[in-house]
């Protein structure tokens, strides 16, 4: 019996399109990666990417439990002495809410050049318009 190695020409694309209100931001992540990375279908290959595409709108409306809009900071380095900067997820959300979804999905892909191209097919918008209606993206349930 051989093992079925799927070929970069045979990989079947298809988008979806994620409404992120209400929904819970870590939850959310964690069926976005899975989705860019392919491990939903059969012909899974942990070594190609074979995932498909992801269009999240709403991001500015997602939702976290507890206290991590005051506690969950984000760390950023300027690479110069006393460079480092933080911001608090309130205040991410208030200024660039699309990126508060990127960080976690980009957190749970793989850290080399094969996550680096699943990343590339999440495309997060804040509103609820997106500018990929001509791919013809499904909705994803969650």
């Amino acid at each position: 019996m051989n093992t079925y190695v799927v070929k970069q020409g045979d990989i079947e694309r298809t988008w979806y399109v994620v409404d992120a209100e209400g929904q819970n931001l870590g939850r959310l992540a964690t069926r976005i990666a899975t989705i860019l990375r392919g491990k939903h279908k059969p012909t899974f290959t942990p070594s190609m990417d074979v995932g498909d595409f992801v269009v999240v709108i709403n991001a500015g409306k997602i939702e976290v439990t507890g206290n991590k809009l005051q506690d969950k900071i984000y760390y950023r380095h300027s690479h110069y002495p006393g460079g480092l900067k933080q911001v608090t997820l309130q205040r991410m959300l208030q200024t660039h809410p699309e990126r508060v979804v990127e960080h976690a999905v980009r957190g749970m892909l793989p850290k080399n050049k094969l996550g680096r191209a699943m990343f590339k097919k999440l495309k997060v918008y804040v509103g609820d318009s997106h500018p990929h209606a001509a791919q013809k993206p499904e909705p994803l349930e969650l």
